[in-house]
């Protein structure tokens, strides 16, 4: 191809990385209104990230497992183009389904809550197939070496309907007007805001996911890229998955069951809970060090689990995701909780409700908006002078759009726009230091983010705050870093490792939950040690990874 088609190709393809970030973030404003609307709790709450993202794993599995068993790279064999047209045919059927599993719902109805789920779930399996074809599909439109910078631009336009996502879902739920906890307690309860817009908001979701099929089944310009390589089969790696997946589902299985009992909710229960998926989350990252370990002494059988880059790479990958989406998902709760009698809220600022927080929640899915920004400024190869001018510029024109995009629904104090401002010098620091390569931007970030989880644990008000918002901005930068770095060197297994890396998404369906029963057994606040332990994984994979790549020879 030419390099123009490969700007073309790559235009096109972007666009279904908006619809990611639009769904993904608007679930930070949907979990609290979920909470309120169905009376659950926390954890409960964070189902719905449950649903979505464990959809990502299912879906990138069960691709992975026909393939074996017909012995043939099934999305290999389709092609990425055709992978992403039905990954939006199967998300537009999950959007459509939203409407007759909410149709008649009313406040404090449970039961209808685990039917949004399912929806919710089948719109992940779709975008599950669209994650594991576009990301490897943005590297193969050009040299290897630019793929994470071509990934960022890709990201940039996901974080551009991160940040508009939950703006748009507020708006349509709660209208342009700003209730008061009590007024907004009483429209629920007196059915006078309702699931009906919500329906209203899928059916168009879905409307646009056929637009986008379209789009790519029709577009001349979008290459098929079918890779002629052979199967490789990795049966223990899918027998290792298998176990994985039945510990998951026995794990949270019996968590449902203690909630359908309807029991009561005592604290010795509420602590078996949390163990329970403490021993869900255990059996993730003992599953990758098991790999790691066997395949080092015999890879036969374990495909391309057998590169230790791609192994620690999946759990980096699960980290990310879940500190990522946690971070924004529990956020809602750390506004709303009130602490006491009092007005104030887990970190002393005044209670805020459902309609009042999605200002905030797409700031820090802004963030990653403002990071991916930077990060794809290589990708149009400016001279160092300007880079070094656009590195400053570019993240605060991105602040002003989300400022702008945020004055339709509510506007943000002076003071908040400083705090922000402040965190986005932090970060334009961490660029500069990072200089473009993979391995030092994720030890100057993970780093970072760890900093700013401890400020907010023991901080409270704007500084705790915004410690906790700054999360996305160091997030921003991690996936295409810790992408690119995992299926280096994987020559005829790329494919196949990316399926693994996508099932890894897995961390946005169990992270969110542990965090949401810490919550709920000790404190909403201390529940963000979860994200410091993220990072910190993070962190180790830097540094490990570097270790890996240079004693294999890979350049990255």
């Amino acid at each position: 191809m030419s390099n123009q088609n490969n700007k073309s190709a790559l235009a096109t393809l972007v666009t279904v990385f908006f619809f990611w970030g639009f769904i993904a973030a608007s679930n930070g404003v949907f979990i609290p209104f979920c909470k309120t609307y169905f009376n659950i709790d926390q954890f409960q709450s964070q189902l719905v990230d449950f649903a979505f993202y464990g959809a990502y794993y299912i879906g990138a599995l069960l691709l992975f497992i026909l393939s074996g068993s017909i012995k043939k790279d099934i999305l290999n064999n389709w092609g990425y183009k055709n992978g992403i047209v039905y990954g939006l045919l199967l998300s537009a059927i999950g959007a459509f389904v939203m409407y007759p599993a909410t149709a008649g719902a009313e406040q404090g109805q449970t039961g209808v809550f685990y039917f949004v789920l399912i929806a919710l779930f089948i719109v992940g399996l779709g975008f599950s197939l669209q994650q594991t074809a576009a990301n490897p599909f943005a590297i193969a439109l050009g040299d290897p070496k630019t793929g994470s910078h071509r990934l960022n631009l890709a990201g940039g336009i996901n974080s551009f309907g991160t940040t508009i996502g939950p703006i748009v879902v507020s708006l349509v739920i709660f209208g342009s007007a700003t209730w008061s906890t009590d007024e907004l307690a009483a429209m629920i309860s007196n059915n006078e805001i309702t699931l009906v817009t919500v329906q209203g908001l899928y059916l168009g979701v879905g409307a646009l996911f056929l637009v986008a099929a379209a789009l790519f089944h029709f577009s001349k310009k979008l290459p098929a890229l079918k890779s002629d390589t052979a199967f490789e089969p990795a049966n223990k790696a899918r027998n290792l998955l298998i176990i994985l997946t039945l510990i998951i589902v026995g794990c949270f299985g019996y968590i449902f069951n203690t909630y359908s009992r309807n029991t009561t909710a005592t604290e010795d229960l509420e602590h078996t809970r949390l163990i329970v998926l403490f021993v869900a989350l255990f059996a993730v990252v003992a599953a990758v060090f098991i790999a790691n370990s066997s395949a080092s002494k015999k890879p036969e059988g374990w495909g391309a689990m057998k590169y230790p880059q791609l192994v620690l790479g999946m759990l980096a990958i699960f980290m990310y995701v879940g500190v990522e989406v946690t971070i924004g998902s529990n956020l809602g709760e750390l506004l709303k909780q009130a602490v006491g009698n009092t007005n104030l809220n887990a970190i002393g600022l005044p209670v805020l409700n459902d309609s009042e927080i999605g200002k905030y929640i797409s700031l820090y899915w802004g963030g990653l908006m403002i990071g991916r920004w930077v990060g794809a400024v290589t990708v149009f190869n400016p001279s160092k002078g300007l880079k070094k001018v656009l590195l400053i510029i570019v993240p605060y024109i991105a602040f002003g759009v989300i400022i702008l995009a945020n004055s339709f629904k509510s506007s943000f104090t002076t003071n908040e726009i400083v705090f922000f401002a402040i965190c986005i010098a932090v970060q334009i620091v961490g660029f500069f230091l990072a200089k473009d390569r993979p391995v030092k931007t994720l030890k100057i970030f993970s780093f970072f983010g760890i900093i700013a989880m401890l400020i907010g644990l023991f901080t409270t008000g704007n500084l705790a705050l915004f410690a906790f918002l700054s999360g996305g901005l160091f997030c921003s930068i991690m996936w295409p870093c810790i992408f690119t770095l995992s299926i280096a060197g994987l020559g005829k297994y790329t494919s196949q490792g990316s399926a693994f890396l996508i099932m890894m998404i897995l961390g946005g369906a169990i992270i969110p939950p542990v965090q949401g029963k810490l919550a709920d057994v000790f404190t909403i606040q201390s529940s963000y040690w979860m994200a410091v332990a993220c990072f910190s994984y993070l962190l180790f994979y830097a540094f490990r990874t570097k270790t890996v790549l240079d004693k294999q020879g890979v350049d990255y």
